[in-house]
C-alpha cells in the first residue's frame, strides 16, 4: 500500500508539462479496465462495444478454446451522452462475470477540473448503479435469492485525478468506493479501493495502455482467491473510432464486477484477450 502512495505522489510532482491549455489527457473515457477522467463532449453520443474473452492460458485456456477465444467472460453494449463538456450520463448492459449477472448500468461522470496553466491536473467524479436482472431463486442461500429489488443493486463512486506530462505521457489515480447490497456469508458490502494508469503515446494514432486496481479489504488477497485487476493494451484511434486490443486478468468490464470479483490470476495463465471499440456521433 505505501508503495502505491509513493508511486503515485511521484508521477504527479515531477515532470515539467510543455503544452499551456491541455485538451485532452487520454483519447477515451475508458484506459483498460478503469474510466478516465475523460468525459464525452457536449451533444456527442458515444456507442460503446466491448468484449472479454475466455483465459488464455492455464486450465481452462489453451487449445480446448482456442486460447480463450471460444468462449466469453464479459460483453457489453452500451452508450454516453455528452450533455455538457463536462458532464456525461450512460446506460449500458453487460453479460457480467461474478455471481450476478445481466447486468444493468447507469452512471453520470463530471469534469471538476481541466488541466492547465494554473491548474496541474484534472479532477473528474464518477458515480454509478448496476442492476441485476437475473431471475430469482427461491433458495434462500443463492446470491440470487433477492428479498427485495433493492438486493439486485450495486453501486460504484469514485474521483479520478490525472495529470498530462507531455503530448506523449499521461498518468492517473482513482480512488473508489463499491457497495453491494447483497453478498455471499462472510463477505463485506463495502469495498475502498485505489488504482493507477497510464498511456503512452507511440505514433499519432498508436498508444500503449497500462491500469491496475487494488481492492483494500482483508478478505481480497491471493491466499483468498483474490486477485488485483491489471490490464495492458494497445489503443489505436482512427478519426471517430477508438479501438483498443488488451490483456487483463479482470473477467468483468464494470467496476461492479470487476473489483470485487476478479478471481483470475496472471501466473496461472489466467488473462484474456479482450477489445473495445467506441464510435462518436454529433447528436444535434
Amino acid at each position: 500500500m505505501k508503495a502505491w502512495i509513493t508511486a503515485i505522489g511521484i508521477c504527479f510532482c515531477l515532470g515539467p508539462l510543455n503544452a499551456q491549455d491541455i485538451s485532452r489527457t487520454f483519447q477515451d473515457t475508458r484506459i483498460i479496465n478503469s474510466h478516465s477522467v475523460e468525459t464525452v463532449a457536449k451533444y456527442r453520443l458515444d456507442l460503446r462495444i466491448g468484449h472479454r474473452f475466455g483465459d488464455l492460458a492455464g486450465q481452462l485456456g489453451g487449445w480446448k478454446t482456442f486460447y480463450g477465444l471460444e468462449d466469453a467472460s464479459d460483453i457489453l453494449i452500451g452508450f454516453e451522452y455528452g450533455i455538457t463538456d463536462k458532464a456525461t450520463i450512460g446506460f449500458g448492459r453487460t453479460k457480467g462475470s461474478g455471481p450476478l449477472r445481466q447486468l444493468l448500468h447507469g452512471s453520470a461522470k463530471y469534469r471538476i477540473l481541466v488541466q492547465n496553466d494554473v491548474t496541474p491536473v484534472s479532477v473528474t467524479a464518477l458515480g454509478m448503479a448496476s442492476f441485476t436482472t437475473m431471475s430469482r431463486s427461491n433458495d434462500e442461500k443463492a446470491m440470487n435469492y433477492f428479498p427485495t429489488y433493492k438486493h439486485r443493486l450495486s453501486y460504484h463512486g469514485e474521483v479520478m485525478i490525472a495529470r498530462r506530462f507531455s503530448d506523449k505521457f499521461s498518468v492517473q489515480a482513482n480512488a473508489g468506493w463499491t457497495h453491494r447490497n447483497i453478498v455471499a456469508f462472510g463477505d463485506q458490502n463495502d469495498i475502498w479501493s485505489v488504482g493507477l494508469a497510464s498511456r503512452l503515446k507511440v505514433t499519432r494514432s498508436l498508444a500503449l495502455l497500462i491500469d491496475a486496481t487494488y481492492p483494500i479489504s482483508n478478505l481480497r488477497k491471493a491466499e483468498n482467491g483474490y486477485y488485483l485487476p491489471l490490464g495492458v493494451g494497445i489503443e489505436v484511434e482512427t478519426g471517430g473510432h477508438v479501438f483498443q486490443i488488451n490483456l487483463t486478468n479482470a473477467t468483468g468490464i464494470a467496476e461492479t464486477d470487476y473489483i470485487p470479483y476478479t478471481r483470475s490470476s496472471w501466473r496461472k495463465g489466467e488473462f484474456r484477450l479482450g477489445f473495445t471499440i467506441s464510435r462518436l456521433f454529433k447528436i444535434i
